[in-house]
């Protein structure tokens, strides 16, 4: 784990090598931003996942909708409202202007017009680097899902979520060794899969 300490973003080139690297910023409560490359990595296989029964109703009761990029940085600021956080502002404008160059998403999920959910990553290759995601009820588990079945129609290979914690182990997210997980990256950088 290395530590920068950029003065407003994190220039889009730094972004793009470091994440085909398997690499990625969090800031922490000492006002540094450190890199991260994690071992054991946490990941989920995206053909295995299976929403809970109380999801799969909710899925298909038409509830809410769901968008793509509409509002990708209240989407990242959603994912920061939080008592702690990784996410300063140094993040958000680097990946507001990862956003912009293409390769940072977001899916939200909205009740009505009220955006009550959604997700957001990295796209690069065959590769989704999940970052962060927020959720009223469980708007949250329907931005993972649609996230999800977003990357496996669109051929995505990798579904990273970095570290495991409670909430993505519930939804299946699962670790093996960094020299695995580089393995499936090298194989996902190999692919040209465009996020739409």
């Amino acid at each position: 784990m290395s530590t920068v300490r950029p003065s407003a973003t994190i220039p889009v080139e730094v972004l793009l090598k470091a994440y085909s690297q398997g690499a990625f910023p969090m800031a922490h409560e000492d006002g540094e931003l450190y890199w991260h490359q994690p071992d054991p990595r946490a990941v989920f296989d995206m053909h295995a996942l299976r929403p809970d029964p109380k999801t799969s109703k909710v899925l298909r009761s038409g509830r809410y909708s769901s968008s793509i990029d509409r509002v990708f940085e209240q989407v990242v600021r959603a994912c920061a409202d939080r008592e702690e956080t990784w996410i300063d502002e140094c993040i958000v404008a680097s990946f507001v202007e990862l956003h912009r160059s293409g390769h940072a998403h977001s899916l939200e999920v909205w009740e009505e017009t009220h955006l009550v959910g959604g997700i957001y990553g990295v796209a690069l290759g065959g590769a989704f680097f999940g970052e962060s995601m927020f959720g009223v009820n469980n708007a949250g588990k329907v931005a993972f899902y649609s996230m999800a079945a977003h990357l496996r129609d669109l051929g995505f290979v990798l579904f990273d979520t970095q570290y495991i914690n409670p909430f993505t182990a519930q939804l299946g997210a699962y670790e093996i060794p960094k020299a695995e997980f580089d393995l499936l990256l090298g194989h996902a950088m190999e692919q040209r899969i465009q996020f739409r």
